[in-house]
């Protein structure tokens, strides 16, 4: 028979301790200025890595221009608008779906750590694969750019993350003593 640790179960007449989640810190309880400090400034660091992301992506594109015969050109640039403007409502809807299946069963918090961590380790292989299929997929990086900027537009103008409705569900489930 597993028993509660002591350090797991709050002496009574103490609250539990409120989680601390990744990027949001613990200011997510009650949503002040520094949580609203913490979220715009992700908004703000997306928007540098998506200027710099476009940038990287239609410098690229232009370099796959020049190599096309002039006669493809036009018409090559209005399929790319057309696959832009399509991949930028992709990313979005993509986005929002995810987000909405997210919060029908939202992760506790050292599901949230558990995750970050994984995508920590992911990330550099992620990057050294992307870097070889980065030149195949010349042809077509603005809609690559532009599903990316639907995406994180989409994630960062949420109201509530994933993350902090399952925190806060876990914190109530914990706090009753169930």
């Amino acid at each position: 028979m597993a028993s509660q640790a002591s350090s797991e179960a709050p002496a009574p007449g103490f609250s539990v301790p409120i989680p601390s989640l990744p990027k949001l810190g613990r200011t997510w309880y009650k949503r002040g200025t520094a949580y609203w400090l913490r979220r715009s400034g992700t908004a703000f660091s997306m928007v540098l890595v998506l200027a710099m992301f476009c940038l990287f992506a239609f410098g690229l594109y232009s370099g796959f221009l020049e190599v096309l015969p002039s006669s493809m050109r036009i018409p090559w640039d209005g399929v790319q608008v057309v696959a832009s403007a399509v991949a930028l409502v992709w990313g979005w809807v993509s986005q929002r779906r995810s987000h909405r299946a997210a919060l029908l069963d939202p992760p506790s918090p050292g599901q949230t750590l558990q995750a970050k961590r994984d995508h920590n380790r992911r990330v550099p292989g992620l990057i050294a694969v992307g870097r070889a299929l980065v030149i195949l997929a010349a042809p077509v990086m603005p809609a690559f750019a532009a599903w990316a900027v639907g995406w994180l537009v989409a994630y960062t103008t949420v109201r509530e993350y994933p993350s902090e409705v399952g925190a806060r569900r876990w914190l109530e489930a914990h706090a009753t003593g169930t």
